[in-house]
């Protein structure tokens, strides 16, 4: 179901943010404009995301979403409306890639974590989910590729 995890140290990256906190019914529903409003925004002033669109988890709730929705940017741009900017840490974290539809993220996400656990690894704060390839990258959602990042405590 997921790749074999790495265990990784990565160096802060700047992102352009929407932060939506929302009821886990309706995620479905505010992704889509979110991420719409980030690419408007960062088109508008002629920046290139620096990297494929992710959601930062920054609560863990099972049934309200407290997130940011966001692409990395590597220059600097004129926060607007909703969109502002923010930043992913420096943090040794966990990562793997899960390939399918997005319903089965759950059940990866358990998978992963039973991992790290398994590693002997503690789960910090954080973790991301990068939507490496989507519907917009063909219909078929096995083929879907999904990032998988956890924080770890060092």
């Amino acid at each position: 179901m997921i790749d074999e995890p790495q265990i990784l140290h990565t160096t802060a990256q700047p992102i352009a943010v929407v932060r939506l906190t929302v009821p886990r019914s309706e995620i479905r529903e505010v992704m889509g404009p979110a991420i719409g409003e980030v690419r408007g925004v960062l088109a508008e002033q002629g920046v290139a995301p620096a990297g494929p669109w992710f959601t930062r988890h920054l609560r863990l709730d099972p049934d309200v979403f407290d997130l940011e929705v966001g692409v990395p940017v590597w220059s600097t741009f004129d926060e607007s409306g909703r969109v502002v900017a923010s930043m992913l840490p420096a943090v040794k974290l966990a990562r793997t890639i899960y390939q399918g539809p997005y319903e089965g993220l759950a059940e990866a996400w358990s998978e992963f974590e039973e991992w790290i656990a398994a590693e002997g690894h503690e789960c910090g704060a954080g973790l991301w989910e990068c939507y490496v390839a989507g519907p917009e990258s063909g219909p078929d959602p096995a083929a879907w590729r999904t990032e998988l990042n956890r924080a770890l405590v060092q």
